[in-house]
């Protein structure tokens, strides 16, 4: 973590800037108290603030907000290079304190809690394990549900093939008793025709 504490005096919605090489996606915090240069010929007493306003190297604004007298500011930096950290005092109240001298403390941090890679790639790394678990599980529910469909279908060919088996059974039965039963009454037939011609 890299620390920078300084202090400079502002007037009257005056406006100073200081600049910071930053590295590229890095989150930085600033730490800031506005009070009087000289507290003792400091006699007016307005609501003091800061407006805090960062640019990037391309002069573009990362932030500009309105605070009070202390206040903390954070932003992450989109590329590497010299980000211009602006502050400019205003008052709350209509109370003029132009010619008064006021200290502006300023302590900035930068690396404590910056973006890591590493971590960025492990979260990829996780989300892509996620759904190769996500694509796995829906394969499995997949074969689970084929094999239940096929355990289903080989059910019912067995129970066809059962009852099959059971009337093709039951169709020799009865094809044999008819059989007997002609095979009888044939004898018989034969038997009576031998007796009445008297060949018995």
């Amino acid at each position: 973590m890299l620390a920078a504490a300084m202090y400079f005096d502002l007037g009257e919605q005056e406006e100073k800037c200081i600049i910071e090489e930053i590295p590229e996606d890095m989150l930085v915090s600033g730490y800031f108290l506005l009070e009087p240069w000289d507290s003792k010929s400091f006699i007016h007493s307005p609501q003091l603030g800061v407006t805090v306003t960062v640019r990037d190297p391309n002069h573009e604004v990362l932030m500009s907000k309105r605070y009070g007298a202390f206040g903390k500011f954070t932003f992450t930096s989109h590329s590497s290079g010299q980000h211009y950290l602006c502050f400019q005092t205003h008052s709350t109240r209509f109370a003029v304190f132009a010619g008064e001298r006021l200290k502006l403390h300023l302590d900035v941090q930068m690396g404590e809690h910056s973006t890591d890679p590493n971590t960025e790639r492990t979260k990829d790394n996780m989300k892509n394990l996620e759904n190769s678990l996500s694509y796995l599980i829906d394969q499995m529910m997949y074969i689970t549900r084929q094999q239940e469909y096929q355990r289903e279908k080989e059910e019912i060919f067995r129970q066809i093939s059962e009852d099959t088996n059971s009337k093709v059974l039951w169709w020799a039965v009865v094809q044999t008793s008819i059989l007997l039963s002609v095979g009888f009454w044939q004898m018989k037939r034969l038997k009576d025709f031998f007796i009445a011609k008297k060949l018995i």
